[in-house]
Parts: C-alpha cells; structure tokens; sequence
C-alpha cells in the first residue's frame, strides 16, 4: 500500500503528459499568409531623353577694330555695357584723315581743270580738222588727251571717297548690339588700320546659343531604333530641351533645338548639336559650361515598374518578385532601361497588368501564398 501511494505523483504526471500530448496532436491552427504591398505594372508613352555636355557661346560676336591709322584721343563708352548699333565707342584723331581729304579735293578739283582745258582742246582741234588746218594725228592726239583727263576726273572722285571714308572711321562705331566688354587699348595709342588693331569686343547675349555635342554612336542607335519602329521621332520644334547650370541647378527658360551637324569630329567621334535659349537677365554668359537634358524621341507604350520593386544584384542583374494571379510569389528576372522619375523602364521580363512586390519583400519567398494590397505613395511621378 505504502508502495502505491510512492508511485501516485509519477503516474499522474503521466496522464496530464498524456493528455497534453493528445491535444497537440490534434494540429495547431494554420498562420495566415504574410501581407504584401504590391504595385501594378503599366504601360504608356515615355519620352527617351539624354543628358549632354556643352558651353554657352554668343549669338554674334563682332571685334571692335581700327579701321583708320592715328591716335586715340577718346574712349566713349563705359566698358561693361549694353551698346546699340550704331553706338560711337572711341574717336581716332581726325586732323590728318581730314588733311588727307582736302589733299584729294584739290586734286579732283585739278583733274576736272585739266578735263576742261582738253575738252576745249579737243573741240577746238575738230573743227580745224575739218578744214585740214591741222593734221588728223593732232586731233587724234588732242582728243586722247581729253580722254585720260576725264579719267583722271574719276579718280580723283574715288580718291576723294576713300578720304572721305577714312575720316569717318576716326569715329569708331558698334558694328552690333550687345555687351561690350574692356577697352583693348588706352587713349594715346597708335591704332593701325593695316594691322587692324584691336580695340573692343561686343556680344550679343539675349539670346544665346549652347553648343553641345552626342556619340555618333548614339546616334546610330537612335537611327535604327526609328527605322526599327521601337521609337517615334519627335520634330525638332518640339524637341524639349532644358539646360542645367554648373551649380546643379535647373535654368528656367526652355529652349529651342537649332540643328544637328552633319559632319562628325574624326578625333572624338561626336556629332555638334546647337540650341538657343533666352537670356533675359544674362545669366548664361559665353564660355561657361553646362549639361542639357533633351527630348529625342518617344518610347511608345514603355513598360513602366515602381523602382522599389525592383531588386538591383552585385552584378548589375535585376529582378522582380511577381504576384501571380492565385497570389504565389514568383521570381523574374527583368530588364530595365532608364529611370523616369521613380519608376524603371523595363525592357524585358515583366508585362503591363502584372503586379510586383514593393512592400513587404523580407516576408515573401518564390512559391510561397501572400496576402497582397494595393501600394499607397504620396509621391506619384507623372511624365
């Protein structure tokens, strides 16, 4: 008796083991399946656009240089302005431009004395030929005489513009409209019109060219892509283009694509590419250096994914994980192109109308039932 009262407390924990071991075997509830965010590929027209490198250069650039030899007496403008056409910039002394010309009046004035007195010479001669008083050879002689006298007449008249157009050089005038910058020479010099001195620069600067250039290579694709049909063309007044200044920094004015050149630069490979921009407050000056984003063609219903649904590999692969319609994770690996604001531009792998996994990726594994719900952002991109 003794011996079964010893042997009690074992044989209930026994059954209470028993029993609690029964009630596991029953099967514990099943876990719901995780809860995923997805987002829906889609599709639609994108605009291929590349960032390209270039420099600000005037519109017109025009030289100020002497085109009339003397001395400096005066510089007229204030360096650093805005100038018109026409505008007096710096005044050469005029005293022996002037001189020069007199010189030539009184020689036309001579010529035309000398044209006379051959004129009456000549008449004259005529009518004694006539009756033989002199011989044909006189008034032949007299009559030549006239001749060259009338063209020493002429001659004179062009000395005399020439004269007339070096004393209005002393004044030096603006050939263009536009900035002009630091006088190249100091009142008192020697300015040569023989070797064109120069004496100023002037520069249009609203509006203003930027000058930028692309890979032919770039341009070959592009090329092959129309022909292809994989991208539309855009027409050149509706190619956008907008500058970025050195700064990062976006300049507001938009601007207009100009041409492309035909030739390509044997030593770099690149083609030259010209756009104008408005320079209102001149901002954008020449030489400085920017970037372009350009809009160079259509990508016709692109194939468009969230980029944060998008797995990026060590080894530049990518791939996505794909909520197949009865709700199993499956991986794909995809292709993707340029990035549009926060979405990819997938080349390959996915198709508009299939839903990817952007929230929630720790939880899902390839094979695996998932509870998937539409993604929310705040932070939509729109092209």
């Amino acid at each position: 008796m003794k011996r079964f009262f010893r042997l009690l407390p074992a044989v209930a924990v026994s059954v209470i083991f028993i029993g609690c071991s029964h009630k596991q075997g029953g099967g514990m509830p099943a876990m719901p399946p995780p809860e995923v965010s997805v987002a829906q590929v889609t599709s639609q027209d994108v605009p291929l656009t590349a960032e390209l490198p270039g420099r600000i250069d005037a519109v017109r650039t025009a030289q100020v240089r002497a085109r009339a030899t003397g001395i400096l007496l005066k510089q007229i403008y204030k360096e650093g302005s805005e100038v018109k056409e026409g505008d007096v910039l710096f005044q050469i002394d005029p005293a022996p431009l002037q001189a020069s010309l007199d010189s030539a009046k009184a020689a036309l004035a001579k010529a035309r004395a000398n044209l006379e007195d051959a004129q009456i010479k000549a008449e004259r001669y005529k009518a004694l030929a006539a009756i033989h008083a002199v011989s044909k050879q006189e008034y032949d002689d007299a009559n030549a005489l006239g001749l060259q006298a009338k063209a020493d007449v002429e001659s004179a008249k062009a000395a005399v513009e020439v004269a007339r157009l070096n004393l209005g050089y002393a004044t030096v005038t603006a050939s263009i409209s536009g900035h002009i910058g630091p006088a190249l020479v100091t009142e008192g010099a020697l300015v040569s019109q023989t070797d064109a001195t120069p004496m100023a620069l002037i520069q249009q600067l609203d509006p203003i060219y930027f000058d930028f250039t692309e890979s032919s290579t770039e341009e070959l694709k592009l090329r092959q892509a129309f022909e292809g049909g994989k991208l539309q063309r855009v027409a050149p007044h509706e190619a956008k283009i907008t500058l970025l200044l050195e700064d990062g920094s976006e300049y507001k004015q938009p601007g207009k694509l100009l041409f492309t050149d035909t030739t390509v630069d044997p030593s770099t490979g690149m083609v030259t590419l010209r756009a104008m921009f408005p320079n209102p407050d001149h901002l954008l000056l020449p030489g400085m250096f920017a970037r372009c984003r350009i809009k160079q063609a259509v990508n016709p219903q692109a194939v468009l994914a969230l980029q944060q649904g998008i797995i990026l590999g060590p080894n530049g692969t990518a791939s996505a994980m794909v909520v197949t319609p009865d709700n199993k994770v499956e991986s794909r690996p995809v292709n993707i192109g340029q990035a549009i604001g926060d979405k990819w531009v997938v080349t390959g792998g996915l198709k508009a109308g299939e839903s990817i996994i952007v929230e929630g990726l720790q939880k899902a594994r390839p094979g695996m039932t998932v509870k998937p719900v539409p993604f929310k952002t705040d932070n939509q991109y729109s092209l």
